[in-house]
């Protein structure tokens, strides 16, 4: 699975599954489960490591995780999340972190931000890294933001997003993910840039859907978000679960209404 992979599965109308995964076996299960991406997400800080946030999570935590799924995925793609305070400072900074991601077996890096990190996204994709950006809600800035809140509820924040989509997409990126934004505004931008979109809380118009593994699996001791489903539910087995939500995303029956905003 490359990026060209995605894009052609876009234009061709297949949506691309994606699910967070941070070990091997996990990873070998989503492999044979026909899942389209893992993302490696710092949300290992909350579902692993217990913590309220993914503030925590150091690069050191992403290239274990990475190195983990990357031994169990031998023919998916694999996209890592660059941590809190290992971009924002200077794209020196990025590249070296991102090059620490790649040796350790990502395809792409992942990071947050719209206009404001689009120097960096040119500065990585020239160099040969592969970006993905995330945009609405972005968990590393959760106290900027006021909590886990919808992001681009009135007029000035949905032209804000598109405006930073545009931006992130003339910079190089080549995905980009959409978490907790309406569905209308989702399908809007999904249509005005021509990059994959993959949401989170964000409809079902976007070009693929990734959901955090242990949400997903109904093991996740916290509160479940409204975007999320169990899986687990009515399946036999964590594979047949894994096979459920791949066969729900290409199908376009996930997410259901009442899982969008």
């Amino acid at each position: 699975m490359n990026l060209g992979n995605l894009k052609q599965m876009t234009e061709r109308g297949e949506k691309i599954a994606v699910l967070t995964c941070y070990d091997a076996s996990f990873a070998t299960l989503m492999e044979d489960a026909g899942v389209d991406l893992l993302l490696v997400g710092d949300s290992l800080g909350m579902v692993l490591q217990g913590a309220g946030s993914t503030l925590a999570v150091t690069l050191h935590d992403m290239q274990y995780h990475t190195r983990c799924v990357a031994r169990g995925a031998k023919n998916i793609g694999i996209i890592s999340d660059m941590p809190f305070g290992s971009y924002q400072i200077s794209p020196e900074q990025a590249l070296r972190n991102a090059a620490r991601l790649m040796a350790a077996g990502a395809h792409m890096v992942k990071l947050e931000g719209g206009s404001v990190m689009a120097d960096t996204v040119r500065f990585l994709t020239s160099r040969g890294i592969p970006v993905c950006g995330h945009l609405g809600f972005t968990p590393q800035s959760v106290h900027q933001l006021g909590g886990y809140r919808v992001q681009g509820r009135n007029t000035e924040d949905a032209e804000r997003l598109l405006h930073d989509a545009m931006a992130l997409e003339e910079a190089g990126a080549g995905l980009l993910v959409l978490e907790m934004v309406p569905a209308g505004l989702a399908s809007s931008l999904t249509a005005q840039i021509n990059i994959p979109t993959i949401g989170i809380g964000a409809g079902t118009d976007c070009d693929g859907q990734v959901l955090v593994m242990h949400d997903m699996l109904g093991i996740y001791p916290g509160k479940t978000p409204k975007f999320v489903k169990n899986f687990m539910q009515g399946a036999a087995s964590v594979q047949a679960a894994l096979a459920a939500y791949v066969q729900e995303v290409k199908s376009g029956a996930f997410p259901a209404a009442g899982h969008s905003f």
